[in-house]
């Protein structure tokens, strides 16, 4: 199957087709890509939908995982659910060739009316990324992956600590080859990775499949880093659950959590 080899998460070849590169690939399945770069992509084409209105903005996103993503061409399918004057319910789903659907999401938008009523969110509340030292990646057997395609930093613990961990991320690479990046798909690129950073047991016994992510945004995100204060808990019977308070530079912008089968490996 054909793949890109621009410096950017994907190519699009038409509207609503895309070729992935080798930076959406994860660290644990050479021919699977990590889940934030195809969520990151629903996003965006939930933000640009057919008819969309620029006074609606996506308040919160609810992705259903049903396979590993595959790096080969993918279809977007975007479906608008409900139109309303104040509330736009949007359903967006990810198909690579030859295949099954892999990924699915609703978007809920909300009509913003700039200074209509009092703002109330508060302001920093984690290091900034400034003054923080890059960190690598556990090791990855492969070389260019998302592991290469995004800057990491923590205020907090680290890939190899087990733990909670508050860590930044920023994308070295676009989502998509010659266009601009939107402040969605930060957050949705980085979102994902609330369960890798916070892991409470060790990857090389357990394995975590998170089988869904969801993203709620009260304001939207500003600059380039997007930051993830993560926990993850675990019940003994195999469910678990990783949440992650997300931030910008500015403040705090929403929440994240990701539904978690983990089991031991083998």
């Amino acid at each position: 199957m054909a793949t890109s080899q621009a410096e950017a998460f994907y190519e699009r070849e038409a509207d609503d087709r895309f070729l992935p590169t080798g930076y959406t690939r994860g660290p644990w399945d050479a021919g699977s890509q990590h889940a934030g770069p195809p969520a990151a992509l629903l996003a965006l084409a939930a933000e640009r939908r057919p008819g969309g209105r620029p006074d609606m903005r996506v308040a919160r996103l609810t992705y259903e995982i049903t396979r590993p993503v595959p790096i080969r061409p993918l279809t977007v399918i975007t479906r608008v659910l409900r139109a309303g004057r104040s509330v736009e319910l949007v359903e967006v789903a990810l198909t690579p060739d030859g295949g099954k659907e892999v990924m699915r999401a609703t978007a809920l938008l909300m009509k913003t009316v700039p200074d209509s009523v009092p703002r109330i969110s508060p302001g920093p509340q984690v290091p900034g990324p400034g003054a923080l030292p890059p960190k690598p990646f556990f090791p990855v057997p492969w070389e260019q992956g998302y592991h290469t395609a995004m800057d990491v930093r923590f205020a907090d613990g680290s890939f190899l600590a087990p733990g909670p961990a508050t860590a930044w991320l920023r994308m070295r690479v676009p989502l998509v080859a010659g266009e601009e990046i939107t402040p969605l798909s930060r957050v949705l690129t980085a979102a994902d990775s609330g369960n890798g950073i916070s892991a409470e047991l060790d990857f090389r016994r357990h394995v975590f499949v998170n089988a869904d992510l969801t993203v709620s945004l009260h304001r939207h995100p500003e600059g380039e880093w997007v930051c993830l204060d993560a926990r993850t808990m675990v019940d003994g019977a195999g469910i678990g659950l990783a949440e992650s308070a997300l931030h910008d530079e500015k403040g705090p912008i929403g929440r994240s959590t990701q539904s978690l089968y983990v089991t031991a490996r083998g």
